[in-house]
C-alpha cells in the first residue's frame, strides 16, 4: 500500500504519489505541471493530472475545472535579462467562483499542509478566475 503524509492541523493526508511526482518535476524535469485534488470522503490529496515536459502553461490552465477547486504546481522556465536560463516553481491555489463553499473551505484550510510536503516552491498564486493566474502574472512574479 502507498504511504501518505498526514497533515496534523487539518486531518488531511497527502499521498506518496503527490510528493514523488513533485520531486520528479523538480529534479528530473519530466513534468511541466501537476494538478492535485482532494478526495473529500477519504480526506486524501492525490494527483489529478500530470503535464509532460512539452506541455505549456495554457495546457495547465485548460485542465483546471471551472466549477471545482484544485491545487497545481507549475515549473516555469525563463531567461533573465542577463541571459541566464532559470526555473521557478509556482504553487497555484485554484478556487473558482462557481465551486462549492465546502470545497473552497477544504482547499483553503489544507493548502499550508500540502505546501510543507512539497519543498522547493518559489511563489504562490491564488486565483478565482483565469485572469488572476494568467501567464503575465507568472512572468511578472518570476523576475
Amino acid at each position: 500500500m502507498a504511504m501518505a503524509f498526514k497533515m496534523a492541523t487539518t486531518g488531511m493526508w497527502v499521498s506518496d504519489e503527490c510528493k514523488n511526482s513533485f520531486m520528479e518535476m523538480k529534479w528530473k524535469k519530466v513534468h511541466r505541471y501537476i494538478v492535485f485534488k482532494i478526495d473529500e470522503g477519504s480526506r486524501l490529496v492525490t494527483v489529478d493530472k500530470v503535464g509532460g515536459s512539452a506541455e505549456s502553461y495554457d495546457d495547465l490552465t485548460a485542465s483546471l475545472p471551472t466549477d471545482d477547486c484544485r491545487y497545481a504546481v507549475f515549473d516555469f522556465d525563463f531567461v533573465t535579462i542577463d541571459n541566464c536560463r532559470k526555473s521557478k516553481i509556482f504553487f497555484i491555489a485554484w478556487s473558482p467562483t462557481a465551486s462549492r463553499i465546502r470545497a473552497k473551505i477544504l482547499y483553503a484550510t489544507s493548502k499550508a499542509g500540502l505546501r510543507r510536503v512539497l519543498e522547493g516552491i518559489h511563489y504562490e498564486v491564488q486565483a478565482t478566475d483565469p485572469t488572476e493566474m494568467g501567464i503575465d502574472v507568472i512572468k511578472d512574479r518570476a523576475k
